[in-house]
């Protein structure tokens, strides 16, 4: 799974242009023989038929990573750039950068002003995003529009995959191809399998644009259990000690709590059968189960858990994670080993009697 986490992180695939990320999974479940289909914002969806009498699952990350949009082509040749996500402004000057253009991919990077020159505000000044610019090495507009640059381009870190001391691995994006890697890694446990529930495995889009782009394949798929792969905030680090207790290899995890209050009132409080579940499910696989409760972060589960007549019972699965939209996140690959085990085991335990009621009590 570290191979395939490798070959994921090094394709760019910014949110709303997923489709080389989508095409290297597709290659992927081929080779396991799942079938697999495609929805018009570019959803990945692989159904593995189980029990109808036992509640359909749905278990699903984001291809997408954050990034940016080009915005204008100067006339000198140099490109200013949009957001697009979560993306944060301290730590971008500097960065190398790929322009995803028709043509190619085209290296380029967020200028740094000449720390010679800098006064001694701007020496501690971060500098807002529509200030900065990239410098891809063309001299004019002409030449940068010649070799495909334009207003709408995608653009992304530039894609990179660092080995760390033991089971740990910084890149460009863990956030979320880890969860892609381990999607696929559980669909090749379960396309094996002799019993259990039905089972869409879902790779899905603009997760960092809006959160909704899942929407779709949720609907077509109309799971009763809806199990969400992505990070949990590692706290092991000292400007995060304070948020949590999850730490860099100490086992997968489980999202008790999320919240969003900058501009969106949601988050997830998950459903207590499912809660119940993972944690007989690490007792029975002897893993750790670490626990997560934050406000400040947001996963396209709060929307599923909305949908249909009854609602969607939900729960958010998580590796522990460091450095969340920087240009390189760390994880420990131990994490996320055990995150596929857990699901593994968890999903076993799902059967026709499995219940998901909220009677009261």
């Amino acid at each position: 799974m570290r191979e395939l986490l490798t070959e994921l992180m090094l394709i760019p695939g910014l949110s709303g242009y997923e489709e080389r990320v989508a095409g290297c999974i597709a290659r992927h479940l081929d080779g396991l023989g799942i079938a697999h289909r495609s929805d018009r914002l570019g959803n990945l969806v692989a159904t593995l038929p189980g029990d109808p009498e036992a509640p359909s699952v749905m278990v699903f990350t984001h291809m997408d990573q954050l990034g940016f949009i080009i915005r204008k082509v100067e006339d000198s040749g140099l490109i200013r750039l949009e957001r697009l996500g979560g993306v944060p402004e301290r730590a971008l000057a500097a960065q190398a950068v790929l322009i995803c253009t028709d043509q190619g991919d085209l290296p380029g990077l967020i200028a740094n002003k000449s720390h010679h020159a800098t006064t001694p505000d701007e020496k501690y000044r971060v500098v807002p995003y529509a200030e900065l610019y990239v410098d891809a090495g063309f001299s004019n507009r002409a030449e940068a529009e010649a070799a495909g640059v334009k207003i709408g381009c995608p653009v992304v870190y530039m894609p990179r995959v660092i080995d760390l001391a033991g089971d740990r691995l910084a890149g460009t994006s863990v956030d979320d191809r880890a969860g892609c890697a381990a999607l696929i890694d559980l669909g090749r446990r379960l396309v094996a399998r002799q019993s259990g529930p039905t089972v869409h495995l879902v790779w899905s889009v603009q997760e960092e644009y809006n959160l909704r782009g899942v929407l779709p394949a949720a609907t077509s798929c109309a799971p009763d259990i809806a199990l969400q792969i992505d990070l949990l905030l590692a706290c092991d680090t000292p400007d995060m000690a304070g948020r949590g207790e999850v730490s860099l290899g100490g086992g997968p995890g489980i999202s008790l709590y999320s919240f969003h209050g900058r501009g969106t009132l949601n988050g997830v409080i998950p459903h207590p059968a499912l809660v119940r579940l993972f944690e007989t499910a690490a007792d029975a696989r002897g893993l750790p189960l670490q626990r997560s409760a934050h406000t400040g972060a947001l996963t396209d589960l709060s929307y599923i858990q909305f949908m249909g007549t009854e609602g969607v019972a939900c729960l958010d699965v998580g590796f522990p994670m460091r450095y969340s939209h920087s240009a390189l996140e760390v994880l420990d690959m131990r994490d996320l080993f055990g995150m596929v085990d857990l699901l593994e085991q968890a999903v076993s335990q799902i059967g026709p009697g499995f219940d998901l009621s909220r009677r009261p009590r």
